[in-house]
């Protein structure tokens, strides 16, 4: 019954995402090239609607069974977030607007829903109680996520293709767990966005916009949770190893902007795939690129997922030394930033 969901939701996909073009260019649901944008075409950019109209189908064919009672609150929450992002796309509202209404979803789904991160085992401290932080904790963590998928959505078939991997490899790492709405739920959505990218991908016909990247990031933010609450420390890193493009991008876009002292919030054209353009690379080999780090990020949580202490320790650390060199040969943080690669120069000498 999974696989017929899947089948669904991917071709109502393929099916919806030709009438959301029409539907775009008839309300003015376009996006117009700046000194900021890779395109060079009006485009339309509500193409989230379609993954959304796609993800709904599928669900209500299999109806997940739900143990913990978050199903509604999650489903609510997407809603407010579609809105949240079909308003941006339409209107391009203020950055505090946007943040509102995904402090509203977020919300939903912590406090309605009652998805939280209420404790953590430490190793060699014990259980961590986070008592009444356990609810602005999982509205930071779900928000934050959203907006990491929101800020990579800047090339043709970025977003929804790591979006794509980053759900399959949390459908098959709920299989292992044997969880079944997760299992379930990420699947169906991986189909629909897979669906999308038919039109997506390079050449683009349609941007998902702010409708999609909002949708996907809150999705996978909360399916992230769910996974892995109430666990230990170990098992909390897995969600963000899973997440290790949006999430390094995002981190060091803070970076970067701090030591330019420039406001975090601002826009800039130095994202991971600004880098990767500027060093010479096609607009779809840049892509292609950027899902190979999301393949290994995925395939590097499934094994630190199995790994015992030790391997764990020894796959975070080749990890960051890894992130650290590309991050500094790409210029992802500034192009004078490179300790790492200045001190392998003075060793060298």
């Amino acid at each position: 019954m999974l696989f017929l969901a899947m089948a669904a939701a991917f071709v109502a996909s393929i099916i919806l995402t030709p009438l959301v073009i029409k539907l775009a260019f008839r309300i003015g649901a376009v996006d117009r090239p700046n000194y900021r944008k890779v395109h060079a075409a009006i485009m339309p950019r509500i193409g989230g609607l379609a993954i959304f109209g796609a993800f709904i189908l599928g669900y209500v064919l299999l109806r997940p069974e739900d143990t913990d009672g978050h199903a509604t609150g999650i489903l609510i929450g997407a809603v407010i977030i579609i809105v949240t992002g079909f308003l941006d796309d339409m209107l391009e509202i203020t950055a505090k607007a946007k943040v509102v209404g995904q402090l509203a979803a977020a919300t939903v789904v912590v406090v309605w829903g009652g998805l939280q991160i209420e404790t953590i085992n430490l190793p060699f401290i014990g259980v961590l109680d986070f008592g009444y932080l356990s609810i602005p904790i999982t509205i930071i963590w779900i928000i934050g996520i959203t907006n990491a998928i929101n800020l990579i959505d800047g090339l043709d078939g970025l977003a929804a293709g790591v979006s794509t991997i980053a759900l399959i490899t949390m459908a098959i790492m709920a299989l292992i767990m044997k969880d079944v709405f997760v299992l379930a739920t990420a699947a169906i959505l991986a189909a629909s966005a897979c669906g999308f990218l038919f039109y997506n991908f390079h050449p683009a016909k349609i941007f998902m916009g702010d409708t999609g990247s909002l949708f996907l990031g809150f999705m996978i933010s909360v399916l992230a949770l769910l996974g892995f609450k109430n666990v230990t420390m170990v098992a909390l890193i897995i969600p963000i190893i899973l997440l290790g493009v949006p999430i390094s991008d995002t981190f060091f876009a803070i970076v970067r902007r701090i030591r330019m002292k420039q406001p975090i919030s601002a826009p800039d054209k130095s994202h991971l795939h600004h880098c990767l353009l500027r060093t010479g690379f096609s607009h779809r080999q840049t892509v292609l690129i950027i899902y190979g780090l999301a393949i290994m990020f995925g395939v590097a949580a499934i094994l630190f997922s199995q790994a015992t202490v030790w391997g764990a320790i020894l796959l975070i650390v080749v990890m960051l030394i890894a992130i650290e060199l590309l991050v500094e040969i790409i210029g992802l943080a500034g192009t004078n930033y490179r300790p790492l690669l200045n001190l392998v120069r003075m060793i060298g000498k």
